[in-house]
């Protein structure tokens, strides 16, 4: 590759000043498959993020690179397959000029966890280099970068609640949700979203009632909820047994309003209207439960 002339190189500050965003944790409170179209899976779900997430960092640089750190740094993979970096090259392909970033990934969320990590690492790599590079995006082409990336990364982009329909694409906002308290369990299980669908084997769902214009309470989002499902459930409990162990453990703690699996899991969120419940149940679980990964936190 011939070498840019001095007056076409990036120029990079000595030391540059490093720029962070989080990348929540998405749930999807309720997840409906309704069959299978032109390949795809087409489903109906609301999304939610939470407090708890990986945190992103970048600093200028003459090349794009990704470093990653953390509890569940050694789960992710090669570094090639990740979707923060392979977001932050399909942006810098659509830079008018070379760009280059160096990205720190801490990585907190457990990985193939059905917490949307990467699709939420891949989003918060999109919202930071943007502006680094200074670029200017519309909407629809934006949105379909994110869709090739994957089917969560456009929601994970809006970071806020959505209900998500086609492949995960067609996104509309909710009003906002009232304040929730969430426990989050994983069995430190690792389940492939493909080998959950395949499990599936055509088990489809119904299409909800139209989600609520308003939810005004906890309480009442539980109920709503539990009118709804996540045909995902069962196909991976009949993978991984360990979920319904799971289930089980967190509908037993006083004042769990609802315990479902989030995605195609393998970790579980029970929902809860206060701090201290929510703080005793996830005490609760972690003392009898130590292989587990326990996290308490809010919607955000």
């Amino acid at each position: 590759m011939t070498p840019l002339p001095p007056s076409q190189r990036r120029q990079v500050p000595e030391n540059p000043e490093p720029r962070h965003i989080s990348a929540p944790a998405k749930l999807n409170l309720f997840l409906h498959v309704l069959g299978r179209s032109g390949g795809y899976h087409q489903i109906e779900s609301l999304a939610a993020f939470t407090r708890l997430g990986d945190r992103l960092e970048v600093c200028e640089s003459s090349a794009i690179s990704l470093q990653v750190e953390g509890p569940f740094a050694a789960e992710c993979g090669p570094l090639e397959t990740n979707l923060a970096l392979r977001a932050a090259k399909a942006l810098a392909a659509l830079a008018p000029a070379p760009v280059g970033a160096a990205l720190k990934l801490y990585k907190d969320l457990p990985a193939a966890s059905g917490l949307g990590g990467g699709s939420s690492d891949a989003a918060a790599a999109i919202q930071l280099l943007m502006p680094l590079w200074d670029l200017h995006i519309d909407d629809h082409e934006l949105t379909a970068l994110a869709t090739r990336l994957g089917a969560d990364v456009p929601v994970c982009l809006l970071r806020r609640p959505a209900i998500m329909r086609g492949i995960g694409e067609q996104i509309s906002p909710v009003s906002a949700l009232p304040q929730c308290y969430v426990v989050l369990v994983n069995p430190r299980i690792a389940l492939s979203t493909r080998a959950v669908f395949e499990n599936l084997d055509g088990r489809f769902g119904k299409a909800p009632q139209r989600f609520p214009r308003h939810v005004s309470s906890v309480k009442k989002l539980a109920r709503v909820l539990a009118a709804r499902r996540n045909d995902l459930q069962q196909p991976a409990i009949e993978l991984v047994p360990e979920i319904r162990t799971v289930l089980d453990a967190l509908a037993r703690q006083k004042g769990c309003l609802l315990a479902r699996m989030s995605g195609s899991g393998a970790t579980c969120f029970g929902l809860f209207a206060n701090a201290d419940e929510m703080g005793a149940a996830a005490a609760a679980i972690a003392r009898d439960h130590s292989r587990y990964w326990v996290a308490q936190t809010r919607l955000a």
